[in-house]
């Protein structure tokens, strides 16, 4: 199939676009290149350099595809309590730009990188498709917006989706063929990076004394790669059933921050120093996914999710820069 895969240059997209051509699929990156990196890109696939909200720029790009993948929204839940307005923007209205596009070009399959934002604070673990909805951020209510938007455009267009709710995506290509960091990363293990290899002093751990075996957060990590084939998956299963679908992607166990810091250590050598600090406001003791489902109906596992994993392809990636 012809792909065009929305925010290709990015951290994830890149990976997602690989897995794509890989798979023998014709792809072109839509990007704008304000957090996705050049170096991110392959010369096997197609540039359109654009944004979101330049719709002739964007509808010329989608003419001709048979599939989108969007991956181009704003992804800071902090910054998106500061900045709805960033997130309303960038997000929604450019997800209803891009969902326009698609339907004007007649491209009828799309697959939607949503999140585990749109859960909110876990009422039961690990958390599946079935839990309530209750996103606790502005960043949360967005994905679950764009999610409602696309239910509606499948049942009054016949756009079918598949809507893909990551839990926390971490690590870099196993193979090594995509190095470029992101762009001001927030999440852990990227962070416990700067610290390895030399870019910051030290490590601050939010809270040390939750109902957990170490007192730190656990949350669920699942690999780029996985992620990755994640797409693939679901678009096949979308084509072939022409039905939409929304199926959580994680690794269905969890890591707590010191299991994490600790793995670091040992892979990369380095001390890491630490700094303990109290909690943050919001977050939960533990956050895991259940991922019956995708293996279910897509027969997907996360394969490469284990912490060594994760670790030494992130170590890799930055030793590669630094």
């Amino acid at each position: 199939m012809k792909i065009l895969v929305v925010g290709g240059a990015g951290y994830i997209g890149s990976h997602v676009a690989r897995e794509f051509l890989d798979s023998g699929h014709e792809v072109t990156v839509f990007d704008d290149l304000s957090t996705g990196r050049r170096e991110n890109l392959f010369p096997e696939a197609r540039f359109v350099e654009g944004n979101l909200h330049q719709y002739p720029t964007l509808l010329r790009a989608m003419e001709g595809q048979d599939a989108t993948i969007y991956l181009a929204a704003a992804k800071a839940a902090g910054e998106s309590m500061l900045k709805p307005e960033k997130y309303s923007v960038q997000n929604i209205c450019g997800a209803v730009n891009m969902v326009n596009a698609a339907v004007e070009a007649g491209v009828e399959k799309l697959v939607f990188s949503s999140s585990a934002a749109t859960y909110g604070a876990p009422r039961y673990l690990p958390i599946d498709e079935k839990h309530p909805t209750e996103p606790e951020n502005y960043y949360g209510f967005t994905k679950l917006e764009i999610e409602r938007i696309l239910g509606w455009y499948d049942e009054l267009k016949g756009l079918r989706y598949a809507a893909l709710r990551y839990f926390n995506a971490a690590g870099y290509d196993t193979k090594g063929r995509i190095s470029g960091l992101e762009v001001n990363p927030g999440n852990l293990i990227p962070r416990v990076m700067e610290v390895a290899i030399g870019m910051k002093g030290e490590l601050e751990v939010y809270g040390s004394d939750y109902d957990t075996p170490d007192g730190t957060c656990i949350r669920d990590y699942v690999h780029v790669n996985d992620l990755a084939r994640g797409h693939v998956a679901a678009l096949g299963w979308i084509a072939k059933n022409d039905r939409s679908l929304v199926a959580n992607l994680g690794s269905g166990k969890g890591l707590s921050v010191l299991e994490i810091i600790e793995a670091a250590r040992r892979i990369t050598g380095r001390p890491i120093p630490v700094k303990m600090s109290g909690r943050r406001p919001g977050d939960p003791a533990c956050l895991y996914a259940s991922s019956a489902l995708a293996k279910e109906l897509l027969g997907w596992e996360a394969r490469d999710s284990s912490a060594e994993v994760l670790l030494e392809t992130t170590w890799a990636a930055y030793k590669k820069h630094v």
